[in-house]
């Protein structure tokens, strides 16, 4: 769960963020970009059900210690299965097909292909919620789809094509439809209650994947499991927590933008800890995919955001 902007609290709209919050966006920035690099070094000694099982146990614990401390609300029986649907789109097949995906694709693509979540959002908002989509956003969804299979191609070359950059872009579709859900019966519980619950059903789904995990963890190297630990604790639970902090401390919109810092972030840790070099159609890709999403969310004319 990562990459993506999700209000949980009532923003306020100060005229300058505080210097509290441009640290708790620059902590979330590096967190989110940390998690495809994270992933790429889980995946050398775990497969990807056993790696998305092993970061969300650990999330689920810190969680669980932050509700202890925090206090949240207890779940209505009517909304369980609500609750059951968010973890499944924002944890388990989210991150099922992530770290599929990223068997075969780059972590600075993955980044990428992730930031793609508001195109599928306006693609559900017409096709499921009926919500009106104006010509300007189908222009800028047909450029995003155009710059994702630009960064997909030009990640393993046109003639190394496959069916992993469509497996990032299907955990990115996942994340539109929790999101799209999340967004519509957020006022059902507070933001922390929520994300505990979602993390909790999206790892209890999860356990399918359980049989010979420990054996996968035993085997890895400290280095290893500290990537994954790392994963668990940062990138899937406290940087929810700082975001949350500055959704409350900032306006929206504004703080949103921080998040197309990401991908270029990613970029740059992939090529110091991992040794990645994007090439220049992936650079031209993440151009196109990044202006395209941030044209999604404004109006020409009137700077407005899209709904």
């Amino acid at each position: 769960m990562e990459t993506r902007c999700v209000p949980f609290e009532g923003s306020k709209d100060p005229s300058r963020p505080s210097v509290k919050v441009i640290l708790a966006t620059t902590f979330v920035i590096f967190c989110w970009a940390y998690s495809p690099i994270g992933i790429r070094i889980g995946l050398q000694a775990y497969d990807p059900g056993h790696l998305a099982l092993m970061r969300f146990l650990i999330a689920s614990v810190f969680m669980a210690l932050v509700a202890m401390v925090k206090g949240i609300a207890r779940p209505r029986l009517r909304d369980l299965p609500l609750l059951a649907l968010l973890g499944f789109f924002a944890v388990s097949l989210h991150h099922i097909a992530l770290n599929y995906g990223q068997r075969g694709v780059s972590a600075g693509a993955a980044s990428v292909l992730a930031q793609s979540t508001p195109l599928f959002s306006a693609l559900l908002a017409h096709f499921f919620f009926k919500d009106r989509v104006s010509g300007w956003q189908w222009g800028c969804v047909a450029c995003g789809l155009f710059g994702a299979a630009v960064v997909v191609a030009g990640d393993r070359g046109l003639g190394d094509m496959n069916a992993h950059g469509l497996l990032i872009l299907l955990a990115a579709l996942s994340w539109s439809l929790y999101f799209s859900l999340q967004k519509r019966h957020s006022q059902r519980y507070d933001g922390l209650t929520m994300v505990c619950y979602t993390v909790w059903s999206g790892t209890v789904l999860l356990f399918i994947f359980a049989p010979g995990l420990l054996i996968n963890a035993q085997h890895a190297s400290v280095s290893v499991n500290l990537a994954v630990l790392i994963l668990g604790v940062f990138p899937s639970a406290l940087a929810y927590l700082a975001w949350a902090y500055v959704l409350a401390h900032s306006n929206v919109s504004r703080a949103s933008m921080a998040l197309y810092l990401i991908p270029p972030t990613a970029m740059l840790m992939a090529s110091w800890v991992l040794a990645e070099r994007p090439s220049a159609m992936v650079i031209v890709g993440a151009v196109i995919v990044l202006v395209s999403v941030f044209a999604l969310s404004v109006e020409p004319g009137n700077g407005a955001k899209v709904g």
